[in-house]
């Protein structure tokens, strides 16, 4: 869940008459994604705009690299095309295109009927599989007659194909497991955190690079199966609560699973941010960064921009801000072996040079762009690139500019190594320092919970000492975002224990953030904070995804889990 530096969620002039949903029906599987019809008629919008996380994970979309931060490339049987920010919008809580060019020319069908889109595409005939040298990153090539769609389904991939007995004799001998089923061609376990998959046309082909191994299982596991694995039994045994419950708000009704510990020193698990290794740019799945912590407990952490892939928000870890906070934004900070503290949080900086002038610094490691000063470590990652056309920058270490860099340099990248701060200027924000001025930089937060090992920000802060905090305004949301009903993921407390609970709607997209605060207040939580939800949300149980917030297994920049001390 992202909102891009776009266009607004209202209709394009040049557009007809509008229609919108929010479940999308993809070759007779129903899924929920909010979707816009412009113009056109019953079969040919004029625009079709469809969420980035539907076109990857359900249609087989790609990203591919662009030279702008801001312009989202994409690849899907065709060369690699630009979508700049001004063809991006939100979409209620997501981040969406038009790309109704490229499915008309595939051959997809589209109508829509009762706030249902209906997106239909025969399956294709195999006409060829090659397969490249073993070994763990094994090309397949499926040389297709016409082409097909790609659905990433938990560790599964459902191809939209004809399979033959020779063709899954064939993917067998390979180390597959081909289930042909109504809708496509089911290779199941076949996506790992490094499988690559894309599409090529003239002929049409899917590519599969690195797949096979092992992988979560497909979909969404029922919380009652995924109760029986062994090492949730262990933990249930040693005062971990899992259970799902379903209660109501007003008419409405909602699911809410949850896990419950009491933290303490001698606890089996201790609660910690889940970040990549690589540094603030990227996503992963919520399996791939539980797995590298070896948590066998996770939900989805807070904000990103999903264009740029960069965080949105506070991420401390182990005393370091790997991204610091953002819009005075609610935030939780701990120590191991303490429930958290809830609050908004502003990260307080200020470099001041030897005239005893200071100048503040707005963000740390942050992904948001503003006009005025920003700092970059090496916990941002290897190298820093311009985020924004208009910046200058000085270079410290030890407390002493070593360099003063331009535009060009900021381009093509700067490192950032162990004892380097690199203070960005954007949109013509003073940076009076030459090389040789020493400077002192001043750091604090609004709040103690910013001096805590471990903090994640997300907002708004939804409950306080067991009163609703709800002010979306304060924490620079708009109404709309305040106002909608979406999958909810949320960190809270009780009092005696910390929870990691997801909210869904029994049989609507899910609740608003009041309902989520009055939901929170009314089973007992103290304090609750809203982290990333949407398609976002997800519960991970040791491997298996018991929640997809809108169906999608959707990749995300960070993840909070229940790791063994």
């Amino acid at each position: 869940m992202t909102r891009p530096a776009a266009a607004p969620d209202g209709e394009r002039a040049s557009a007809g008459p509008a229609s919108r949903g929010t479940r999308v029906v993809i070759n007779g599987r129903e899924r929920q994604a909010p979707w816009l019809w412009q113009g056109g008629d019953a079969t040919r919008p004029e625009a079709l705009w469809l969420p980035l996380e539907l076109l990857e994970g359900q249609l087989g979309f790609r990203r591919a690299p662009a030279a702008d931060p801001s312009t989202l490339r994409l690849q899907w049987y065709s060369e690699a095309f630009d979508l700049p920010a001004a063809a991006q919008r939100t979409l209620e809580d997501e981040v969406a295109v038009d790309v109704t060019a490229r499915l008309l020319e595939a051959g997809l069908a589209l109508s829509h009927a009762n706030g249902r889109l209906n997106i239909t595409l025969p399956p294709a005939a195999v006409e060829q599989l090659r397969a490249g040298p073993p070994g763990p990153r094994r090309r397949l090539v499926f040389d297709l007659a016409a082409a097909a769609l790609v659905e990433e389904q938990g560790g599964d991939l459902v191809l939209g194909l004809v399979s033959t007995p020779a063709l899954l004799s064939q993917l067998r001998a390979l180390g597959l497991k081909p289930v042909q089923e109504a809708g496509g061609l089911r290779l199941r376990g076949a996506v790992r955190a490094d499988t690559a998959v894309f599409t090529l046309a003239g002929p049409w082909r899917i590519v599969l690079d690195g797949a096979g191994g092992t992988a979560s299982a497909s979909g969404v596991v029922p919380l009652a199966q995924a109760l029986l694995n062994p090492t949730l039994q262990t933990l249930l045994s040693q005062g971990v609560a899992i259970d799902r419950l379903v209660r109501g708000v007003g008419v409405r009704r909602f699911a809410v699973t949850r896990v419950g510990m009491a933290p303490s020193r001698g606890a089996p698990l201790q609660l910690k941010p889940l970040l990549r290794s690589d540094g603030m740019r990227g996503l992963s799945t919520l399996s791939a960064l539980a797995g590298r912590s070896d948590a066998p407990i996770a939900i989805n952490g807070g904000f990103f921009n999903r264009i740029r892939q960069l965080p949105l928000g506070a991420l401390r870890l182990d005393g370091r801000w790997h991204s610091g906070p953002i819009l005075n934004r609610g935030a939780a900070g701990w120590n191991a072996g303490e429930l958290p503290q809830f609050d908004r949080l502003r990260l307080i900086e200020t470099l001041t040079g030897p005239d005893g002038r200071s100048q503040p610094v707005l963000t740390v490691n942050s992904g948001y762009v503003q006009r005025g000063l920003s700092r970059y470590t090496a916990d941002w990652g290897r190298v820093y690139q311009a985020l924004s056309g208009q910046e200058r920058a000085v270079l410290l270490r030890g407390g002493t500019v070593q360099a003063v860099l331009d535009q060009a340099a900021l381009s093509r990248g700067v490192p950032l190594g162990a004892g380097v701060d690199l203070v960005v200027s954007r949109a013509g924000a003073p940076l009076p320092w030459p090389v040789g001025t020493p400077l002192r930089l001043n750091s604090r937060a609004s709040h103690p919970l910013g001096q805590r090992s471990f903090v994640i920000g997300g907002g708004p802060l939804l409950l306080k000492d067991g009163r609703v905090v709800l002010n979306g305004r304060a924490e620079g949301f708009s109404p709309s975002f305040v106002k909608q009903a979406a999958p909810r993921t949320v960190l809270a407390t009780d009092g005696r224990r910390l929870w990691l609970m997801t909210l869904e709607g029994v049989s609507g997209p899910g609740p608003t953030l009041l309902e989520t605060s009055l939901l929170l207040q009314r089973l007992g939580m103290r304090q609750a904070l809203n982290l990333d939800g949407g398609s976002s949300t997800a519960l991970l149980l040791d491997g298996q995804l018991t929640v997809m917030g809108r169906g999608v297994p959707a990749r995300v920049h960070s993840g909070l889990g229940l790791v063994a001390p």
